[in-house]
C-alpha cells in the first residue's frame, strides 16, 4: 500500500555510511526522519569483504557488518527506513516533495545521500549476459565460480578487493586493466601481487563478452600494440568505477560536469532545506568515514534551517 503525502521533518535519500549517519544524527535530535533507499540498506560498502580503515576496528570489519551495525544504530532512535525508488523531487510552498515507486512524501529538509552506481562497460555481450557470468558484486556471485577462472576488468581499490575475494572461490583470477600500473592503495596491491591465484594483464580493454548461455570468453585488445586475444572465462566482474545516483535530480539541482551534487562546507546546495552527503557530493573523497562525516554536517545544518 502506497502513503500519500506523509509528512517529516527530514527525509533522507540514501541507505549508505552518510545516510546511515545523517538518520543517526536526526532521529537522535529527536526530528521525525524517514529514510529512503532503494536497495540494500548499507550502501557500496556492505559488498566489500574486507574494510580496514575504518575508525574503531583495528583488525578489520567486514563491510556487511559495518552497514548492519550503522542501521542498527540509527534505528534505534527511531529513524523509520523504507525500499523505494526516488523519482523526483518537487518544491511546494517552501517544502520539499520526494516522489518515490512507494508514494510521496513531505518533508521540511531532504538530504541527498544516494551514492554511486557501478559504471558499465558498455560492450557487445555485457547486458545479455549480466546474471549470467557478467557481475558487479564479488561478494554477492563469487560462490557461483567456484573452481572456475574469472576475470575482474578494473585496477583501483574496488577491483581489487574484488579480486582479492575472488580468490577463495575461483580456481584463477585474471585482472585487466587499461593501464600499466594499479590505482589501489599499497596496501590492497601488496596482498594482490602476493597472491598465486591472481594474474594481471597490463593495458588491455575488454572488446566483447561471449557465449552461448553464459560467458564463456573475453574478446580482448592490447592499448598498446592494439593486438587482439581472447581469455577463456566463467565470468568477468566489472569495477571500472562509480556514477553519481543523480539522473533524478537533472533540472533541479546544479550538477558538475560529471553528475555529483555541487554544495558547499556546509552540504548545502543551491536550494534551501536540500543538502547532499558522501559520494553523491561533487569533491567527495569517496571514503566511508568521510561519507559519515558529510552525513552529520548535512543533519547538523538541516536542523539549524528547520530551526526546531
Amino acid at each position: 500500500m502506497q502513503t500519500m503525502n506523509k509528512k517529516y521533518d527530514i527525509i533522507i535519500i540514501g541507505g549508505g555510511p552518510a545516510g546511515l549517519t545523517a538518520g543517526l544524527y536526526t532521529a537522535r535530535a529527536k526530528q521525525s526522519s524517514l529514510l529512503i533507499d532503494k536497495g540494500m540498506v548499507g550502501g557500496m560498502i556492505t559488498k566489500a569483504d574486507q574494510v580496514d580503515n575504518y575508525p574503531g576496528f583495528p583488525d578489520g570489519i567486514s563491510g556487511f557488518e559495518l552497514g548492519e551495525l550503522m542501521q542498527r544504530q540509527a534505528t534505534k532512535y527511531s529513524l523509520k527506513i523504507i525500499t523505494a525508488e526516488v523519482t523526483a523531487i518537487e518544491l511546494e510552498q517552501g517544502q520539499k516533495m520526494v516522489k518515490t515507486t512507494e508514494g510521496n512524501f513531505i518533508a521540511k529538509a531532504v538530504i541527498i545521500a544516494s551514492g554511486s552506481e557501478r559504471q558499465k562497460l558498455g560492450v557487445p555481450g555485457e547486458k545479455e549476459s549480466t546474471g549470467k557470468g557478467v557481475s558487479y558484486c564479488a561478494t554477492c556471485d563469487a560462490p557461483f565460480f567456484s573452481g572456475q577462472a574469472v576475470a575482474v576488468v578494473g585496477g583501483g581499490d574496488a577491483a581489487i578487493d574484488e579480486a582479492m575475494h575472488l580468490t577463495k572461490f575461483a580456481s584463477k583470477v585474471t585482472v585487466l586493466h587499461r593501464r600499466n600500473r594499479l590505482r589501489a592503495t599499497p596496501v590492497l596491491q601488496e596482498r594482490a601481487f602476493a597472491e598465486p591465484k591472481i594474474e594481471f594483464r597490463w593495458n588491455t580493454v575488454v572488446e566483447a563478452i561471449e557465449g552461448k548461455d553464459f560467458v564463456e570468453r573475453l574478446r580482448l585488445r592490447q592499448v598498446i600494440t592494439s593486438g587482439k586475444s581472447i581469455l577463456e572465462v566463467a565470468g568477468v566482474f566489472i569495477s571500472i568505477g562509480l556514477k553519481p545516483d543523480t539522473d533524478y535530480l537533472k533540472g533541479v539541482l546544479p550538477l558538475d560536469a560529471t553528475g555529483h551534487i555541487i554544495t558547499n562546507e556546509k552540504m548545502e546546495t543551491e536550494i534551501a532545506g536540500i543538502f547532499a552527503a558522501g559520494d553523491i557530493r561533487a569533491g567527495s573523497i569517496r571514503q566511508a568515514i568521510a561519507a559519515a562525516g558529510d552525513g552529520a554536517t548535512a543533519a547538523f545544518y538541516a536542523k539549524e534551517f528547520i530551526g526546531d
